[in-house]
């Protein structure tokens, strides 16, 4: 299909406002990174989204879901085809002991509702810069928390276009993994499961966690967030650490000097730099202690060249 016929199609099924062309990914990633993709579109209803997925799978069209653009590298290429973001699917509730959540939420407004509500087990979640598809996606987790520990099941659409249930067992949560990224599922709504709790204490957890990660994390700066899995027996930001890398860097992105584990956009960086500072530091990690660091984060697009 040309351009034109897939942007036609788009448009009799989202509003015009809702579907860009050669939209700027660097507005879309929290590294500020990215080349164009052909078409950014934003569903605001669950048909919506199951008629553009059954669009592409039927038709060949190439197509990419996106979450906040947290734990993401789009190369300066950029993306061809359609890219989906739920980012207007965002409605969060609770009942009884339940907080639900649609998938283009971020699952830190899911944590803050969670204290509204006075319920315990999504504190872990405060900081963590994902939607809730995203988040299901890689089963995320910080201090000591999983999502795999508080899900009760998700509703998600197939490749085919298809609304499917999965309960938590369904859902093969390992770490940083689950069903939904290896078969790539789309998560449009999450039920957790929490239990009632004292507010002061829950908003106490809340308020150290945040100052963990505020005085430990570049927060200033546009980054990926943790660029490395932990290794079995290490830590990738000590790793890195111990190699000498904190600091040094290509173009404009570098490795942090306040968390090791952490790559920064630190001065106009392309995502050729920061994708070339991964591989150095892999490299370096390799050549120095003889550990091969496994990406957290994801790298798609198109090469610039291509």
């Amino acid at each position: 299909m040309t351009k034109n016929e897939i942007y036609e199609e788009l448009l009799s099924i989202c509003e015009k406002e809702n579907v860009l062309r050669d939209e700027p990914m660097k507005n879309h990633t929290l590294t500020k990174l990215g080349g164009k993709a052909d078409f950014f579109v934003t569903p605001v209803s669950y048909d919506q989204m199951s008629e553009i997925v059954a669009f592409t799978y039927k038709n060949g069209v190439p197509f990419m879901l996106l979450g906040n653009g947290s734990n993401m590298v789009v190369r300066d290429g950029g993306i061809r085809g359609i890219v989906v973001q739920f980012s207007k699917l965002n409605d969060l509730y609770s009942t009884g002991t339940q907080v639900i959540a649609q998938g283009g939420a971020n699952i830190i407004d899911a944590s803050r509702l969670a204290l509204k509500e006075s319920l315990t087990g999504l504190e872990f979640a405060c900081g963590i810069p994902g939607s809730i598809g995203g988040a299901m996606a890689m089963n995320a987790g910080a201090y000591g928390g999983e999502v795999k520990d508080v899900i009760d099941h998700v509703t998600v659409v197939t490749k085919e276009g298809k609304q499917l249930k999965l309960t938590k067992e369904e859902l093969e949560l390992g770490y940083r993994t689950s069903i939904i990224g290896k078969k790539g599922h789309m998560v449009v709504e999450a039920v957790f499961n929490l239990e009632k709790g004292d507010p002061d204490k829950i908003k106490e957890k809340m308020d150290d966690l945040t100052y963990q990660r505020e005085s430990k994390q570049p927060l200033e700066y546009p980054s990926a967030g943790s660029v490395f899995k932990r290794p079995p027996g290490y830590f990738a930001g000590k790793l890195i650490q111990d190699s000498g890398l904190q600091g040094k860097g290509v173009g404009g992105a570098e490795v942090s000097t306040k968390h090791a584990g952490f790559i920064i956009n630190k001065s106009n960086a392309t995502a050729t730099d920061y994708i070339s500072t991964i591989q150095m530091v892999k490299e370096k990690v390799k050549e120095t202690f003889g550990v091969e660091l496994e990406l957290e984060v994801k790298i798609v697009g198109e090469d610039p060249a291509e």
